[in-house]
């Protein structure tokens, strides 16, 4: 027999929102001092606990809400520093020069977009990137850069370009 949200009686995961979600709503408003902010992580957080299906397996529920309500606080916080950054380095060009607000947006979109990418890279791998992207140094100094051979800092940036591939695509 089904509830009035078609959800079965006893179904794990409703149960778990009911007895959590106000507590995870008030954690994340307590760190991120913002209501509506705090709601959209909580509801972040549920959606990826759905997709885990982890739901009926949790001993401790409120330890891997929180963790994942952590990752997506911490996710939270770099898009805002990532913005203030872009609006910063804004601030000091002329009026006439400044972007259209669709604009901006689609730079701080392709911004976190890039952060992500770079995110998911293994360190040494975004080390190599980042001394070629914007230091344009050749792969030898690089290699010098990191201590490595030539054929691993290929090998780097070969997983940097697949994954710069995998941002490209729709």
């Amino acid at each position: 027999m089904a509830n009035s949200s078609n959800a079965p009686l006893g179904d794990p995961f409703e149960q778990l929102y009911t007895h959590h979600h106000g507590w995870l709503h008030g954690w994340l408003w307590r760190q991120l001092g913002s209501r509506d902010d705090a709601a959209e992580l909580a509801h972040d957080t549920f959606l990826r606990l759905l997709a885990s299906q982890q739901a009926p397996q949790l001993q401790q529920p409120r330890a891997y809400l929180r963790t994942i309500a952590h990752g997506l606080l911490v996710n939270h916080w770099r898009r805002l520093e990532l913005e203030r950054a872009y609006l910063d380095a804004l601030a000091g060009r002329p009026e006439g020069l400044q972007p259209s607000a669709e604009q901006r947006t689609l730079v701080l979109e392709t911004l976190q977009r890039i952060d992500t990418l770079l995110d998911s890279l293994p360190p040494r791998a975004r080390q190599a990137f980042l001394l070629s992207q914007l230091d344009d140094l050749t792969y030898a100094a690089i290699a010098a850069e990191l201590g490595v051979s030539e054929r691993m800092v290929k090998k780097y940036m070969a997983q940097a370009m697949l994954q710069c591939m995998l941002l490209l695509q729709p």
